[in-house]
């Protein structure tokens, strides 16, 4: 019997290669509800995996068993009757450790990523396991795979176009002309999760935040492979030059849309890659934008998935900032209407309404207040890994701990990623309609990411003055005159809603 776990459903974990099952092995699904008891996870998440799940159920038809149980052990128990089981390499320390602590289970390689994780390793180890540069993590993929590559050269001459793709949004919104994003149809089995998760809520089985429904994103394979042709049809060519901006009535703006449908398995990222240069070949995309998509899913998703596991189980504990506060209730609570700094309010909003919002708000909005303000790292990662759709573990540990809290020290990041006002001020459109000036950090209307921006590198002078990247903003702290105020500001203002 070979065990499906809930991230592993695409036809690529299915194939014999590779220590895979043959084509009449018995399959075997397993919905463990205490996955949701144990943590308040967002209801579009559960939603959008419980989903998948019973969808590629319904497709496998008697070929697999799937069990509803409390505990993947009990369903194991329940299914498989002593008999030999096979498992993919999860995606999780913690569902690693539970399936090799299971008798008569075996563990094959990891499916659903670029590299595997020995030849990391080895590049990893060859660079002396420290200065991992993702840049040249990025390139060796780039040439390992042939992605963008003109013979042993990358394509133009040129790896990192990052350059051409940090424009600010265009104050006319409609140049962008950008196509709809794909969004998919619920049918019964939509129905039947929803039904189900109304009825664990009633009988206080479990809890969770954020709002749900319609689905917002692919459950089967087909709708994954829709979402993806029509961002490669339609959207990729403007993705390149606006993806690191945003604006308040178009989160999505020329985004892929295809992380969830990645991480749940629904997509390998070679097809996506391949499909985005395919693209640029045929002259319908312009180079910047394929190789900003090509970075995101062969250099950083690929970079993250190897850190997670190299860097080891403990690395989720690191807290070299020594930020020990807890998470607010409104935050915790997605409570939006809670705060009145626009750009926080805004991006609130939309991961408790979608489960989603793209990297520059989840790093230069929600990560750099939390990083600012000194809430505990690891209540910030399983913040994370709870409330996005995409979001797994060992996604959010590396992100959270490792680039967006600074947490290992610089393991992963020469510098903490966190701004004044005046980056979301040039970045969005967000600070117009705010109570807020990006520009003050004093006073009635002093800007929270301003103000807190100084207070965070006040607080950590002594470490950050060593840090090149940071030093100069360092040292102009001691020609603020306002330095004081800033300090007794920040230290009033507590934990309530900016």
């Amino acid at each position: 019997m070979h065990w499906l776990f809930g991230d592993q459903l695409g036809p690529h974990f299915l194939t014999r290669g590779e220590e895979g099952p043959d084509r009449d092995t018995p399959l075997l699904m397993i919905e463990a509800r205490s996955v949701f008891r144990r943590r308040r996870f967002h209801r579009a998440k559960a939603h959008l995996v419980l989903s998948a799940m019973r969808h590629r159920a319904a497709e496998l038809g008697d070929r697999v068993t799937y069990v509803h149980a409390d505990t993947y052990r009990q369903g194991l128990d329940r299914a498989a009757s002593g008999h030999p089981v096979t498992v993919h390499h999860p995606t999780s320390h913690a569902a690693l450790g539970l399936v090799r602590a299971l008798p008569r289970v075996s563990v094959g390689p990891a499916r659903g990523f670029l590299v595997p994780m020995a030849d990391f390793a080895a590049w990893a180890d060859h660079h002396g396991g420290t200065g991992l540069r993702q840049e040249d993590f990025y390139r060796w993929v780039r040439r390992g795979h042939d992605l963008l590559m003109d013979g042993d050269q990358p394509a133009a001459g040129r790896w990192n176009l990052d350059h051409d793709n940090r424009e600010p949004p265009p104050r006319d919104t409609a140049a962008l002309q950008v196509g709809r994003p794909y969004r998919p149809r619920e049918d019964e089995i939509d129905e039947e999760v929803r039904d189900d998760l109304d009825r664990w809520e009633r009988d206080g089985d479990v809890r969770f935040v954020g709002r749900d429904g319609p689905r917002l994103f692919p459950a089967t394979r087909a709708e994954a492979l829709r979402a993806l042709r029509r961002f490669v049809e339609h959207r990729l060519a403007t993705f390149g030059p606006y993806e690191d901006a945003m604006l308040a009535a178009d989160p999505v703006m020329s985004h892929s849309l295809l992380s969830s449908s990645l991480n749940l398995g629904l997509l390998d990222p070679a097809e996506c890659v391949q499909q985005a240069e395919g693209a640029w070949r045929a002259g319908r995309a312009p180079l910047n934008s394929v190789e900003g998509f090509v970075r995101q899913i062969a250099g950083w998703r690929e970079y993250v998935w190897q850190l997670y596991w190299y860097f080891g189980a403990d690395y989720r504990r690191s807290n070299a900032l020594g930020h020990t506060a807890p998470l607010p209730d409104w935050w915790s609570d997605l409570d939006a209407d809670a705060v009145r700094a626009n750009c926080l309010r805004t991006v609130l909003a939309q991961v408790r309404d979608t489960g989603w919002t793209h990297h520059i708000p989840r790093l230069m909005v929600l990560g750099s207040h939390a990083l600012q303000r000194g809430w505990h790292p690891a209540a910030v990662t399983d913040w994370f890994h709870r409330c996005f759709v995409d979001g797994y573990d060992w996604v959010m540990v590396p992100n959270v701990v490792g680039m967006s809290q600074y947490a290992d020290g610089g393991r992963m990041t020469t510098k903490p990623y966190t701004s004044g006002g005046a980056y979301v001020h040039r970045m969005s459109d967000l600070c117009g309609p705010c109570v807020y000036r990006p520009g003050d950090r004093t006073g009635d209307q002093a800007c929270p990411y301003t103000a807190g921006y100084w207070a965070f590198l006040d607080r950590h002078r002594e470490r950050l003055a060593r840090n090149h990247r940071v030093a100069r903003p360092v040292r102009q702290l001691d020609r603020l005159t306002d330095l004081a105020d800033v300090r007794a500001q920040e230290r009033a203002r507590g934990d309530t809603p900016p």
